[in-house]
């Protein structure tokens, strides 16, 4: 393999040789690193974070940003725990609610994040505010309006627990294969990545995502329905959101008005590591989930071997921002 191939094959593959290299160091340090409850802590970790790392990659690929999501996740955690809330709790957040059927709650938080998707879209497609002050300011209102909710009477602000088990089992309960028990969130999550997959490569919906995050004048005139286009990606991205954080309460058991906070940043920077341009119109699923993978075991990892969260900040920075150097170089030279 000579040199102009050896550069093309990094080129390709960087995200993944990065993520074998950190594993590999980890283990060498520390050879318990590598063993099932490891794995499975990662996946687990890994599952809420890398669907709202796809409904951000949406976003990216059109070219536009969002804020927003960390934000809608902490919403729809609440929405979702204070109707799933076992009957015999003391401290219900609705004490004369009846015992809803699990999908109730469930797909009403999703179009919940739905809804504040579309308006993101709108906001952005109609009215041509620039993504980032859209969902900058959306993410502000999001907040408030999850706090308002969140401080109503009887909960007062106090954190929502006494979650039904039907509904935590989706977090933390497991399906067992033979010797081997996959998390639930994890087959979920796994689902997930493969719809999005097949929206992205085999849908006319991914093909105009991809053309307008290319360029969407050019877009315009091939006759693609930007706008219309921009609407339903905002709007399956905040579903997504959505999704997320019902299974953030179901893995944790419970929820606050400070559920998200900061998520949008891990999401984006996990899609940028994984290939996503910042420029938009480039972004594969499987890049997203490696991206997701990196930040996950830098997080674990580098706790399990003993390493301060300073440190790992560092190194999370440094790897953020050569990868948008990386991103930025490719750009260029294709220009």
């Amino acid at each position: 393999m000579n040199v102009k191939k050896m550069q093309g094959f990094v080129s390709e593959y960087a995200i993944y040789i990065v993520l074998a290299v950190l594993i590999i160091g980890i283990t060498v340090y520390d050879p318990n690193f590598i063993g099932i409850s490891s794995l499975r802590d990662i996946l687990v970790q890994s599952s809420t974070r890398v669907i709202i790392a796809l409904g951000v990659a949406f976003i990216l690929i059109t070219g536009g940003t969002d804020l927003s999501a960390g934000r809608m996740v902490g919403l729809t955690a609440v929405i979702s725990a204070s109707m799933l809330q076992m009957q015999d709790y003391p401290r219900r957040f609705f004490p004369n609610l009846s015992e809803l059927p699990l999908f109730v709650p469930i797909l009403l938080a999703i179009a919940v994040g739905l809804v504040f998707g579309m308006i993101n879209g709108i906001i952005v497609s109609k009215f041509k505010v620039p993504p980032f002050i859209a969902t900058l300011g959306s993410m502000v209102a999001i907040y408030g309006i999850n706090s308002l909710y969140f401080d109503m009477d009887p909960n007062n602000s106090q954190p929502i627990g006494g979650l039904r088990d039907d509904f935590t089992k989706m977090g933390s309960g497991s399906i067992g294969i033979g010797p081997i028990s996959i998390p639930n969130i994890v087959i979920i999550a796994i689902f997930v990545c493969f719809i999005v997959w097949v929206m992205f490569n085999k849908t006319r919906l991914g093909k105009n995502m991809y053309a307008i995050g290319g360029n969407e004048q050019a877009a315009k005139v091939s006759g693609i329905n930007v706008s219309r286009n921009l609407i339903i990606i905002y709007s399956i991205a905040g579903a997504l959101y959505g999704l997320a954080g019902v299974l953030e309460a179901a893995r944790t058991g419970g929820a606050t008005n400070n559920y998200g906070n900061m998520y949008e940043l891990d999401a984006i920077a996990a899609c940028v590591v994984g290939g996503v341009s910042t420029t938009g119109g480039i972004g594969k699923v499987q890049g997203v989930m490696a991206g997701v993978l990196i930040f996950t075991v830098i997080n674990y990892g580098l706790t399990f071997i003993g390493v301060g969260p300073y440190w790992q900040q560092i190194i999370k920075g440094a790897i953020i921002v050569a990868a948008v150097a990386f991103d930025m170089r490719k750009y260029a030279a294709k220009k």
